[in-house]
């Protein structure tokens, strides 16, 4: 998978696409369940990235919650001690988990498996740090 036209191509024959606009889809990752009471799902934002002109990237990102409602000291902490495939950033109002991968020679789970990752860090955090399921 090569090229951004490929990537969006996969991503909604496999995921719940809830917008799409320009270069960005966004998706609602739902994650497997016991019963209704477990159910518990994530926004996660793909868009594509160009850099230099030339570089196509995309970005892998998701909301966690509004960063003035938040320790952003221990969450940082937390995020440091506890991922793997993504950092956090302030963006707009929101503190949001994020990965970034050239597109060029992307293979599919070197999307997916950061994907799954990231979504499910960003559930963590909201319901640790946020105490809710709002994103």
């Amino acid at each position: 998978m090569a090229t951004w036209d490929d990537l969006t191509a996969y991503v909604r024959s496999e995921y719940d696409v809830i917008r799409e606009e320009g270069d960005e889809l966004r998706i609602l990752f739902t994650f497997d369940h016991l019963n209704e009471e477990d159910a518990r799902s994530q926004v996660v934002i793909i868009v594509r990235e160009v850099l230099d002109a030339k570089h196509e990237w995309v970005q892998i990102a998701s909301p966690c919650g509004l960063a003035a409602n938040v320790d952003l000291l221990a969450l940082l902490t937390e995020i440091g001690h506890s991922t793997v495939a993504c950092g956090a950033a302030v963006m707009g109002d929101h503190v949001v988990l994020r990965h970034s991968l050239p597109l060029e020679n992307l293979d599919i789970n070197e999307f997916v498996d950061p994907l799954a990752l990231l979504a499910g860090t960003a559930d963590t955090i909201e319901e640790q740090f946020f105490g809710g399921d709002g994103y």
